[in-house]
């Protein structure tokens, strides 16, 4: 299991390095070269027989690259929309639930067919086509760099410990911080993802416990891609009539509403219960996903939105990759998942409201401005 979750740990942990390279090589180079790495990955998988290997080709090298082929994706969106940007960000996101959608049973059918091996081959050839299609992305805006740094930057002039300090300030810029309401904002989701994936990763297992259901499992995964897809296309054109920063409180109702729902698990007294709720539960996946950057774009603007979103998905790798465990901790402990999904609905409720103070904030900064 730790070969999956250090994948999609690696995805968020190097989000921040990823940033750094798009604002200085450019998305298309960025991507471009995160898929190769991901092919590389996936195919050399295919050639392991030794868990130990299999850690570093699939676990590291597929989710690091993965990592740099995905956050250019968001980025770029930021060159070519303004006005529209919630919509073409809902539109590239449900897009992926499309294929999310089918995929569980494709794998499935496959691995059944043509073993493990040959289905990361299959795998590792998307990622082929992947690298062409990186080569799509033509950046408008300038590339993000810091012109005064870099005229003051004289070798001559400064020791080399100041040089290593100019050098690692401008590579790692952390302007985006100097910001207050990106500050609370990257805060608030960082504490409402502690519980984000546990509903998640255990609403399978625990029907399976709970209402001995092993045939119609399946309709739980179908109901959150299906209803995620629907909520990133609604979301990113309600997200383009909601102005500024107030496109913040689509991602509060999102997290709030995800909280009671994690705390309604446990209360179902049926199997079609917790099939409603999965429908909901894709929807606030759906309004949380795609909102984020437009709003990254509204905090910050385009020329930093690559820095925002890069070190905000760094401050969620640790709380979202901790959530699971916790609630499997939790599981163990009390010999059932209620604990873990009461657990779970806390952080999101939280982060809601922590997130709710950030336009009334950003206001009162510009009366002040004024």
């Amino acid at each position: 299991a730790w070969v999956g979750s250090l994948a999609m740990g690696m995805i968020f942990f190097c989000s921040p390095i990823v940033s750094i390279f798009t604002d200085r090589i450019g998305c298309r180079t960025t991507a471009a070269s995160g898929a190769a790495i991901a092919f590389i990955g996936l195919l050399s998988s295919s050639f392991t027989k030794s868990l130990e290997v299999r850690y570093f080709t699939y676990g590291i090298l597929f989710g690091c690259g993965s990592s740099f082929a995905f956050q250019p994706s968001l980025v770029i969106l930021g060159h070519y929309f303004k006005r529209r940007l919630g919509l073409a960000n809902g539109i590239v996101a449900g897009g992926s639930c499309l294929i999310s959608v089918p995929l569980p049973f494709f794998l499935k059918m496959v691995g059944k067919a043509i073993g493990l091996a040959h289905t990361f081959r299959v795998l590792s050839a998307l990622m082929l086509i992947q690298i062409f299609l990186s080569m799509t992305y033509r950046p408008i805006l300038p590339p993000s760099c810091d012109s005064q740094h870099d005229g003051q930057d004289k070798l001559g002039s400064r020791s080399m410990r100041q040089q290593c300090w100019s050098q690692t300030r401008k590579y790692f810029n952390l302007r985006v911080f100097r910001r207050k309401t990106y500050r609370i904002w990257a805060f608030g989701i960082a504490t409402a993802v502690l519980g984000y994936l546990v509903p998640y990763m255990n609403l399978v297992k625990y029907v399976e416990k709970r209402f001995q259901e092993t045939k119609k499992d399946w309709i739980l995964l179908v109901c959150l891609g299906a209803m995620s897809g629907l909520g990133r296309l609604v979301s990113g054109r309600i997200g383009d009539c909601i102005p500024g920063l107030k496109k913040i409180y689509l991602q509060v109702a999102s997290f709030m509403l995800l909280g009671i729902l994690c705390m309604m698990i446990p209360q179902c007294r049926g199997f079609e219960g917790v099939i409603v709720i999965c429908l909901f539960l894709g929807l606030c996946d759906g309004f949380f996903t795609t909102i984020m950057a437009p709003i990254a774009f509204e905090l910050v603007g385009p020329m930093q939105a690559s820095q925002a979103i890069g070190y905000l998905m760094g401050l969620m790798a640790v709380p979202m990759t901790a959530g699971t465990p916790i609630a499997g901790y939790l599981n163990d402990y009390f010999g059932n998942y209620d604990a873990a999904f009461y657990f779970a609905g806390v952080p999101p409720i939280i982060g809601g409201l922590v997130l709710s103070i950030v336009p009334l904030i950003h206001q009162r900064m510009l009366k002040k401005q004024r």
